[in-house]
């Protein structure tokens, strides 16, 4: 998408020219491929907002199913001064950067407890985070000299990675949410924040969220202090635990 020079709040996806709207979308229809299909493809698309469509591909992907691709103009534009998203606001620091800020401005190891709470049984985020393999070429908190980082892995329920993190005096837990089915994401996160506010211990902790449906504003309205979501990776998150740390220092 770009921006229209006489509007330059507005946006609108960019085609062949600036602003005018051209935009690609593709379905799976249950008919198959021929003259009527592509007519019945053009008035798909034409009845989800695209002025004059043009049917570009038409493939039988089974019997009696077709998959379009539709190129047309969209009349919708997005104005950016009403969007207001908040973002996670850390230093952009290499695993260098971040073992030498502890090593000389906390002085001791970073300690953190992570976990895929509830009934949530997929680890994929939390060990990209914290296991020595790490995520996209970059290794976890295992390997970081300045982090003791405890990965409990999966169902862990609130109350033990409460009692763990307490036991090894972690400064900072991690939780994972996957499964998102009726929301168990959001209740989980929740009511995890409550059982440490009822204990008194909500500020003991620096309280990260990660998931593929979490982004930073839901980790805010959860209760927690960032929220992390696809694409994160390990100096991300050892990153803003330590700047969280330091601020909370002065």
């Amino acid at each position: 998408m770009t921006l229209i020079p006489k509007h330059p709040h507005l946006l609108r996806a960019y085609g062949d020219r600036e602003g005018d709207g051209m935009v690609q979308m593709t379905f799976t229809l249950r008919i198959s491929p021929g003259a009527q299909a592509k007519e019945v493809a053009k008035r798909f698309a034409e009845a989800h907002g695209l002025r004059e469509p043009l049917i570009s591909a038409m493939e039988e992907c089974g019997p009696g199913y077709t998959y379009f691709v539709a190129y047309g103009h969209s009349i919708h534009h997005v104005d950016v001064s009403e969007v207001d998203v908040p973002e996670v606001k850390m230093e952009d620091l290499d695993k260098h950067d971040i073992e030498e800020r502890i090593e000389h401005q906390i002085g001791r190891k970073v300690v953190v407890v992570g976990a895929c709470t509830g009934f949530d049984a997929h680890t994929v985020g939390i060990d990209a985070i914290l296991n020595m393999k790490g995520y996209a070429g970059e290794k976890g908190l295992e390997s970081y000299k300045w982090f003791d980082a405890h990965n409990m892995g999966a169902q862990v329920e609130n109350e033990a990675l409460l009692a763990r993190a307490l036991a090894v005096g972690a400064d900072a837990i991690l939780v994972s949410q996957v499964i998102t089915q009726r929301n168990s994401h959001k209740e989980n996160a929740s009511a995890l924040i409550t059982l440490m506010k009822e204990r008194g211990l909500r500020e003991r902790f620096v309280m990260l969220l990660g998931g593929p449906r979490i982004d930073h504003k839901l980790g805010l309205e959860l209760g927690f202090d960032a929220g992390f979501g696809p694409g994160t990776l390990p100096k991300h998150v050892a990153a803003f635990v330590v700047q969280r740390m330091m601020e909370r220092k002065q």
